[in-house]
């Protein structure tokens, strides 16, 4: 397996993993490597050192001396912006109910006391969700690739 460091047109990096570099290449030609973030095609490998995933753990002696319970803990490194991005839309979508194109009408129906108020998901046209702002009706645009309204891993 090889592993590479990839990075979109929009300078989002991101791992991809192989089983060779004319996998790789093969992929990239069908346009089926896109970027986790946005969903660009335009993917280039950015350099690093090579690193080959095969399937052995890693020894203890190698561990980060940062692992939780770890004695002579270090700083550890804070998480990187498409890392917090990734947990807050895991959040969204592990705890609010995907209402599809009816987003606008059941918000409504929350605001007013129609229906039981909870966490919704949706589509509405930027006119909806203007007219919902208008109305003092609080959402929050949150534009995902299409490959983040699946299941995530």
């Amino acid at each position: 397996m090889k592993v590479l460091d990839l990075q979109c047109e929009h300078a989002h990096a991101f791992e991809g993993w192989f089983a060779s570099e004319d996998d790789f290449r093969s992929q990239l030609a069908r346009g089926l490597v896109t970027c986790p973030l946005c969903g660009n095609a335009s993917i280039s490998k950015k350099l690093s050192a090579p690193r080959l995933n095969l399937g052995a753990a890693e020894p203890a002696s190698r561990a980060p001396a940062s692992a939780p319970g770890g004695a002579g803990q270090g700083a550890t490194t804070p998480p990187q912006p498409q890392e917090l991005f990734m947990r807050m839309v895991r959040h969204v979508m592990e705890n609010t109910e995907d209402v599809g194109e009816r987003f606008a009408e059941e918000a409504r129906r929350i605001h007013y006391g129609e229906t039981a108020g909870r966490g919704i998901r949706g589509q509405a046209s930027r006119e909806e969700t203007e007219a919902l702002l208008d109305e003092g009706i609080d959402v929050v645009p949150l534009p995902l690739p299409g490959i983040l309204k699946g299941p995530l891993q």
